[in-house]
């Protein structure tokens, strides 16, 4: 009989054995919780914000300040993650990016004043930059070769999941309290919304004393008898099939046995500085096609088609639901059908979807509310087609770039440079997401249309880089794809 595991990644035939598999698995989705914190740190923000708006009388500028600082302290956790990895280990970086999900749940719920809410925010963001480091990492360095991309995908759907249970907290909590500024007990129910992120933290933190060091990086520290019990557990094989990994990592991480600096990565010296290039290319134009910004207009775009204000919050899941159901469907084909192949397909889908979308906002009529922001009023037709599209743009990236971007980062790099080059990608794509994020207001008043059109263009540039960029690791281990 099979296992749900054997469903989903591979029966008995596959090259993985089933008990492998299941101890993969579970490793993977352990280590994918810092994925969910991803999601929910950066989403749940957007039930809480007005709130904190009007408690402390701050004007649209402080928002987007309070707000877009996080992502740049993410940028800043991806930019030193890598090398804390390899210096302390992967599990303790995981270790430490729990504790700060905690500290920044709890000290952003129940500030002093705007400032410190701000820096526990950032503290937040931190995290962040650690966990979309070290988790695409840590999974590919511990999963078969035959279906590391289902299990990397894995860390893109707990990302999903993570934003879209941000959404039905925020949605309850507001519904329960009859607003964010009401009172659940005693406490505002924005609070409760930031506050809660400890709760998957804690587990996060619990779990990473379940799950195994990488043993490329125990191979690194010398630690060869506790590596070759994981690679054995983890990808079977005799003594000697075992031996012979052990000597394919050790040989790939002797070649450069010092520290990796980020000068060296970018210089001659490592030989790695194209590709380093690309995995950063790959990771700012995730950001660069509009993903983060494609639902400003949403709430406009339900109501134009015959939904309340009132349940704007709600409807907004529908969108989440298409993100987790294109996340799947990658995870059920990129180990068979490839990164580049699937990368290709969604910027063609993405192109033509945001295309779609910009012709039709090119009908919409801006206005802007009592409280600064931009309101997009659509008609007929447009209004129903350019929702479908920005659903289908929503569904080719989920498919597409948003799991295969950090899978590919994550197996396209050589074992003695991989933590600190994923880092500089990750810190490329939290850069990016800040640019995106803080542009799209000022954007969209000066051309919806144009600014859509412009994401469209994006994802033109993302098919030219991987059809002439980009190199296929399907089915290879680390140290044949690196």
């Amino acid at each position: 009989m099979m296992s749900p595991s054997d469903t989903v990644f591979g029966g008995p035939g596959s090259s993985a054995a089933k008990a492998d598999v299941a101890h993969a698995v579970m490793f993977s989705a352990a280590a994918a919780l810092g994925g969910f914190l991803f999601g929910y740190d950066t989403a749940v923000i957007n039930g809480a914000v007005g709130a904190i708006r009007d408690k402390y009388d701050i004007g649209a500028g402080g928002t987007g300040l309070t707000v877009s600082l996080t992502l740049l302290g993410a940028a800043l956790g991806a930019w030193i993650a890598g090398t804390l990895a390899d210096r302390l280990g992967r599990i303790r970086v995981m270790q430490l990016a729990s504790v700060m999900f905690i500290v920044g749940a709890i000290g952003s719920a129940f500030p002093f004043t705007v400032y410190d809410l701000t820096a526990w925010r950032v503290l937040g963001g931190v995290a962040v930059g650690f966990a979309s480091v070290i988790a695409p990492a840590y999974i590919a360095e511990i999963s078969p070769a035959a279906i590391r991309g289902r299990l990397g995908s894995m860390y893109q759907l707990a990302i999903v999941l993570g934003i879209a249970i941000s959404q039905l907290v925020n949605y309850a909590l507001s519904s329960t309290a009859g607003g964010a500024r009401g009172m659940l007990a005693g406490v505002e129910a924005w609070q409760w919304m930031l506050a809660l992120e400890a709760v998957p933290a804690a587990l996060y933190l619990i779990m990473t004393f379940t799950i195994p060091e990488s043993p490329r990086y125990l191979v690194a520290r010398g630690h060869d008898d506790d590596a070759r019990a994981i690679i054995s557990e983890l990808e079977g094989g005799d003594h000697d099939a075992v031996t012979h990994r052990m000597d394919e990592i050790r040989n790939s991480l002797s070649e450069h046995r010092t520290k990796t600096t980020v000068r060296e990565l970018f210089s001659r010296k490592l030989g790695v500085a194209p590709l380093v290039w690309i995995g950063m290319a790959l990771a700012a134009l995730q950001q660069f096609v509009g993903i983060n910004v494609i639902f400003y207009y949403s709430s406009t775009l339900w109501q134009a088609v015959g939904f309340g204000e009132d349940r704007s919050l709600f409807i907004s899941v529908v969108s989440a639901m298409v993100n987790i159901v294109g996340t799947f469907v990658a995870i059920a084909v990129i180990d068979r059908i490839g990164r580049k192949p699937l990368l290709l397909i969604g910027s063609v889908g993405m192109a033509l979807s945001l295309g779609t979308a910009a012709v039709c906002f090119h009908s919409a009529v801006v206005t802007t509310n009592d409280i600064g922001e931009s309101v997009a009023t659509l008609e007929g037709t447009n209004a129903t087609v350019a929702l479908i599209a920005a659903n289908a743009f929503v569904f080719f990236f989920a498919f597409s770039w948003g799991p295969v971007v950090w899978v590919l980062i994550s197996e396209m790099f050589p074992n003695r440079v991989r933590a600190a080059a994923v880092g500089i990608a990750t810190a490329a794509n939290w850069v990016a997401n800040f640019l995106v994020s803080s542009t799209f207001p000022a954007l969209a008043d000066w051309n919806l249309s144009l600014t859509y059109g412009g994401y469209a263009v994006m994802a033109v540039v993302s098919l030219f880089v991987v059809s002439r960029f980009v190199t296929e690791t399907r089915g290879r281990t680390l140290e044949q794809a690196g």
